[in-house]
Order: C-alpha cells, then sequence, then structure tokens
C-alpha cells in the first residue's frame, strides 16, 4: 500500500480537526456526560470509522479495508479492556464528574502521540527484521495465556502510578485539591501541579503500557503502518465515550479477558505462520521460506467478531442468571455517568459550587 506524504499529512490534519471539533463542542463547558449523549458520540465515531475503511475499499480495495476493520475491531476491544483500569485511575485520583470528560480527552491524545511513536518504531523494526514476528507472536500467546490465569484466578486489574507520574510528583509541588480544569495554579507566589495534570499524564501513560500488546497484535494482522495508525486513531477518538456508555455495563462483561486471551492467541498463531512463510533463521529450513498455509484476513475478521459476540452473548446470560457474578467481577469503582438531562444537571451542579468555593480560595492566595 503506498500513501503519500501528503495523506498522512491531511490524515493526521483531519484527526486533528475531530479532537478539536470535539474540544470545543463537547468540553466547552464541563459538564456530566450523559448516557444519551455518549451513545450519540460512540455512534458518530464507528460511523467515521466505518466511513473512513468504506473509503479504504473505495481506493485501495477489499483487502486492505479488511485490514483495516479487522485492525480496528480488535484495537477497539481491547481497548474495552482498559476502561476498566481508566475507571481504577479516575477514582483513585477523585476526578469530578464534570471534568472526567476533558481528562480523557488529553490522556487520549497523549496516548495517541506515543502510540504513533510506538507505531513508527514497530514498523521500522519490522522491515529490518523478518524474525521481530516470532518475538510478537511469542508475546501475544504469553500475554493471552496470561489474561486466561488471571481471569481463573478471579483477579482484578490493578493499577500502579507510572513511575514519570511519580518523577513530576517530586519535582514540581502538587495541590490536594482540583482548581477547576486548570492543570498549574500560582499560589502565594509558587506554581503549583494540580491533579488534573498528573491523573492526565497517568491516563496516556497507562495506555501505552496496553498497547505492549495491542500494536503487536494489530502488526499480526496488517504490516501496513497507515492502517495501523489510522485503526488506533479511531479506536481511541471513540474510547472516551465508550467510557461512559459502557460504564455500568464493565462489570458485567465477565468473561471478556476470555475472548481477548482468544483472540490474541489466535493473532499469535497467525503470526507464526507468517513468520515460517518469509522465515530468514538460518536454523530454520536452511534460512528458507517454509511452506505453510496463512490465515486470509477475511477468516481474521470472521473469528475476532465471532469471538467478541460469543464472549459478550454468554457474559450478558450468565451475570442475568447470576447476578453476584458482576459483583465480584470489576471491584465496586463505578463511572458517574447521568442517566438522564435532570440527574447531569445535579451532577453539574454539586462540581460547580465546588469548583466555585476553591476558586474562591485561589483568589485570595493570589491563584
Amino acid at each position: 500500500m503506498n500513501v503519500p506524504v501528503w495523506l498522512w499529512i491531511a490524515t493526521i490534519g483531519g484527526l486533528l480537526a475531530v479532537i478539536l471539533a470535539d474540544l470545543f463542542l463537547v468540553d466547552h463547558k464541563p459538564h456530566a456526560v450523559t448516557i444519551k449523549e455518549a451513545t450519540r458520540w460512540v455512534l458518530f465515531y464507528v460511523a467515521l470509522a466505518v466511513l473512513f475503511g468504506l473509503g479504504i475499499w473505495y481506493f485501495a480495495g477489499g483487502q486492505f479495508a479488511g485490514e483495516f476493520f479487522a485492525g480496528y475491531i480488535t484495537e477497539y476491544s481491547l481497548s474495552v479492556d482498559n476502561l476498566f483500569v481508566f475507571v481504577l485511575i479516575m477514582s483513585s485520583f477523585a476526578v469530578p464528574a464534570i471534568h472526567q470528560h476533558r481528562v480523557l480527552l488529553v490522556g487520549i491524545v497523549i496516548a495517541l502521540v506515543l502510540r504513533g511513536a510506538f507505531i513508527a518504531v514497530g514498523a521500522a523494526a519490522i522491515n529490518a527484521l523478518s524474525w521481530i514476528f516470532y518475538l510478537f507472536a511469542a508475546f501475544l500467546i504469553y500475554t493471552a495465556v496470561n489474561m486466561v490465569r488471571q481471569g481463573m484466578g478471579g483477579e482484578d486489574e490493578e493499577w500502579s502510578e507510572p513511575r514519570v507520574v511519580g518523577w513530576v510528583r517530586r519535582l514540581f509541588p502538587v495541590t490536594d485539591e482540583y482548581h477547576g480544569s486548570r492543570t498549574t495554579v500560582k499560589l502565594d507566589g509558587k506554581r503549583w501541579v494540580t491533579p488534573m495534570l498528573i491523573v492526565m499524564i497517568a491516563i496516556g501513560l497507562t495506555d501505552l503500557l496496553f498497547a505492549l500488546d495491542s500494536i503487536p497484535a494489530i502488526f499480526g494482522l496488517t504490516q501496513e503502518p497507515y492502517l495501523v495508525f489510522t485503526a488506533n486513531a479511531f479506536a481511541l477518538m471513540g474510547l472516551r465515550q465508550l467510557y461512559f456508555l459502557l460504564g455500568g455495563l464493565l462489570k458485567k462483561l465477565i468473561y471478556l479477558s476470555y475472548g481477548l486471551a482468544v483472540i490474541l492467541a489466535f493473532i499469535g498463531v497467525k503470526l507464526v505462520l507468517h513468520a515460517l512463510h518469509e522465515n530468514e533463521l538460518p536454523f530454520l529450513n536452511g534460512g528458507e521460506p517454509i511452506p505453510v498455509p496463512e490465515v486470509g484476513i477475511a477468516l481474521s475478521l470472521t473469528v475476532i467478531v465471532a469471538v467478541l459476540a460469543i464472549t459478550t452473548v454468554v457474559s450478558l446470560v450468565a451475570v442475568r442468571r447470576n447476578p453476584a457474578l458482576a459483583e465480584g467481577h470489576g471491584g465496586t469503582v463505578s463511572v458517574p455517568v447521568a442517566h438522564d438531562a435532570a440527574e447531569a444537571a445535579e451532577m453539574d451542579r454539586h462540581d460547580r459550587e465546588v469548583d466555585e468555593r476553591q476558586a474562591a480560595l485561589d483568589a485570595r492566595h493570589g491563584g
């Protein structure tokens, strides 16, 4: 797939335009997100990804379009599992409901930049080292086995503060309270960092840790850097709204980790077959390619969609029959999403009163 520089620039420019539009249309005024609002934006971002995929189909053919859709669905599904940890981060930092949307926006922009760098490194490694596919495959299969073990052990997702966040805490004084949506504040002549900046960095860096398995996974579906990047971008942009929409559903997806493990293992096997087909290792078949069957993108897409559908249905049916299963999954944290406009208004009023009181205190201290 030959992607000219101008198309890269246009694509990145278009993505930035969408993010800026989201910032000014949704975040121009901090507010609690309602389920209806989150649903509209999830549908918007999914539709945007589908239109982009159809554009790939029209201009580059069905093979590349299939690779994009397979990559997008895989990244999106792996991102859903990441939401458990995002909920833990938001809860541990006690982020006010009206500011969570902006925290996710900035955090995901940071994540997208870091993933872009990771994708560039991965693409360069693939071009220079054909055996890297063996390494990717081993890592994905190991991750899949680990996910199954954690699921069988009933372990909840855990989150530990990234070292960079600890470094920021040591370098700059951090306030105990939030100061609206401000990331820094000047108090008594001294510049302080607020928890808002810390949690934004935490979200971005934590996502990068999850990318350690999702990026190799998508390279197992397509080796086109353009498709890898755009699939990641669309998945991440839609993740923010999915955070609010699936807030109450996350605990019910009790078998999601098993489904994701199957997908990662499947892609790992696919990578092994591809690596054997392109083999250059001298101790395997004298460094010559090994004639093994390869898994086509149509089969890959079918397996991914089928596994996700089965996992979701089985999870929901199991929880419906035994609601106690959901209580033991995902801990006790929850997403502060409003079910209707009245509830959103009440949440907004409460958080704005807190912001106003803090702003009054800041004014007394020169903030």
